[in-house]
């Protein structure tokens, strides 16, 4: 990738060009000139809110601007599309958020979930569709309540979305997953493997590529407070194991290699008091985990597919992960990708300590684990995504959103693709008067990386989304394609894509 910062080339001018009246015209010259370089450049415009934004300052960070629930499910047919959609690109970009039907949340991890989705096939997007998850909670008005802990089917399943054996599951913190169908978005019900789940399934699962198996864990709020499970190809649900962990922690990912399980278990508890208080006082700011320090963080490591008794630890400075990008083995090292933050959930920041990319090596040769820490780069950026063809095994290319967190706001703001193997960094900006979220990348050729990478786009001053794709080994040369949406999409969590083969 060329360095942008003195030159532009004619690819780059033809999409400046294509892009002008879609809104990118000054966005898309910030993100051709936006560089590569060993630890990426810094934004060359301010990663904050524009002027034309309007907020109630009255409310949390979470409920204003485009954290801001929408109240309509809607619908849209023959979308626009400025630019061009590679033709290979057939399937459903689906993502799911949190979106409190009451029109408040304790929290932005805590409202009901509702996924936005688009349709694209033969260069068309000829769908847009938003529709709740039809939990019990949401049958009941929305939000939690204070009849108990969630779990089972009353959960809010507002995280992710995973397409696996025919099925597209919305996942949720805690609870069963639900299942949507394809075609039009709506809730087919709760899904427990046919009755074969009894814990909760937690928001990340992963994937192995070459066997198809799905492998999960949840974390629960009474003993086994960690169970890790295995669902083969077809989806049955053929192995669950407690996992012996001391509290309920929020461990909100893990990772897995063709030979390992990697879990991460940090100071961030569960606080039943708080709980309560959260769920019985209206108009609640009230979170139900506490950052704890002295609880300590450490690293497990155990077979792929079991056992769990099996697992070996390593202490390593306390911290937190949401997410990881992607783990593998190198002899007798297990290696991970995770973007880092220092600590969560305190006063300060409003989510946390900005998020570093960290690469962990474990050393598993001997009786004891071996553990180092390397920094991989100096931008605030998380939400990581891969070519999940690559899901456990040596991979090259990663993307992340940059992030900023401040005691009352959290910034999404522009791409940023890595070479995992040299370092190098290559940014797309959009410029303050956008904003965007994660960036999932969807394959549209054999080799890793030959695709591109999509999400929606907020533009704070049309009051606006748009579903937004980058050539995702290109991406500093900004978008080549734009979808408008119908109406705005706020901010959300993790997403999937449904090749139309299977929609």
């Amino acid at each position: 990738m060329e360095d942008r910062a003195g030159s532009l080339d004619r690819r780059t001018l033809l999409r400046l060009g294509a892009l002008a009246a879609a809104g990118f015209g000054g966005a898309g010259l910030v993100a051709a000139c936006g560089g590569s370089s060993k630890h990426g450049a810094r934004p060359s415009a301010p990663l904050g809110r524009p002027s034309t934004t309007v907020v109630d300052p009255s409310l949390p960070w979470w409920l204003r601007g485009d954290f801001a629930p929408v109240a309509k499910e809607v619908e849209t047919f023959d979308l626009r599309v400025e630019g061009s959609l590679p033709k290979e690109l057939a399937g459903l970009y689906v993502r799911n958020g949190s979106n409190p039907k009451p029109g408040w949340s304790p929290h932005w991890f805590l409202g009901d979930g509702m996924v936005h989705g688009v349709m694209i096939e033969d260069g068309r997007a000829s769908w847009y569709r938003n529709r709740y998850v039809h939990t019990t909670l949401l049958a009941a008005g929305g939000g939690l309540t204070a009849k108990g802990a969630p779990g089972g089917a009353a959960g809010l399943s507002n995280v992710s979305v995973v397409h696996h054996a025919g099925r597209l599951l919305t996942l949720g913190e805690v609870g069963f997953p639900y299942e949507l169908r394809a075609t039009d978005l709506s809730t087919v019900g709760s899904y427990d493997f046919a009755g074969r789940l009894k814990g909760n399934m937690t928001a990340h699962p992963k994937i192995d590529p070459v066997t198809g198996a799905m492998h999960f864990f949840g974390y629960n709020f009474a003993e086994p407070f960690l169970e890790y499970h295995v669902a083969d190809r077809d989806g049955t649900l053929v192995s669950s194991q407690p996992v012996s962990v001391k509290a309920a922690t929020m461990i909100h990912d893990f990772a897995i290699t063709e030979r390992d399980v990697v879990f991460w278990e940090m100071p961030v508890l569960f606080d039943m008091k708080l709980a309560i208080k959260m769920v019985s006082e209206a108009r609640s700011t009230v979170m139900p985990y506490v950052w704890k320090p002295a609880y300590g963080s450490r690293l497990g490591v155990m077979p792929l597919g079991g056992p769990a008794s099996a697992i070996r630890w390593v202490e390593i400075e306390p911290c937190y992960v949401f997410h990881g990008m992607n783990a593998w083995r190198a002899g007798d090292e297990v290696v991970i990708d995770v973007c880092r933050l220092q600590k969560v959930f305190v006063a300060g920041a409003a989510l946390g300590l900005p998020p570093r990319l960290h690469r962990w090596r474990i050393n598993t040769n001997g009786p004891n684990l071996g553990f180092r820490d390397e920094v991989r780069s100096d931008l605030d950026a998380d939400l990581p995504s891969i070519d999940r063809r690559y899901v456990g095994r040596t991979y090259r290319h990663g993307w992340r959103v940059e992030t900023r967190s401040t005691p009352d706001d959290v910034v999404l703001a522009g791409a940023v693709h890595i070479d995992a193997q040299t370092g190098t960094e290559t940014r797309w900006d959009p410029g303050p008067q956008f904003s965007s979220g994660e960036w999932l990348f969807v394959a549209t050729g054999p080799d890793e990386a030959e695709g591109v990478v999509m999400t929606y786009v907020y533009d704070h001053a049309a009051d606006t989304s748009s579903l937004v794709v980058l050539d995702a080994r290109d991406i500093g040369a900004g978008p080549v394609a734009r979808i408008a949406l119908p109406q705005r999409v706020p901010y959300g969590f993790h997403a999937t894509w449904v090749p139309a083969t299977a929609a």
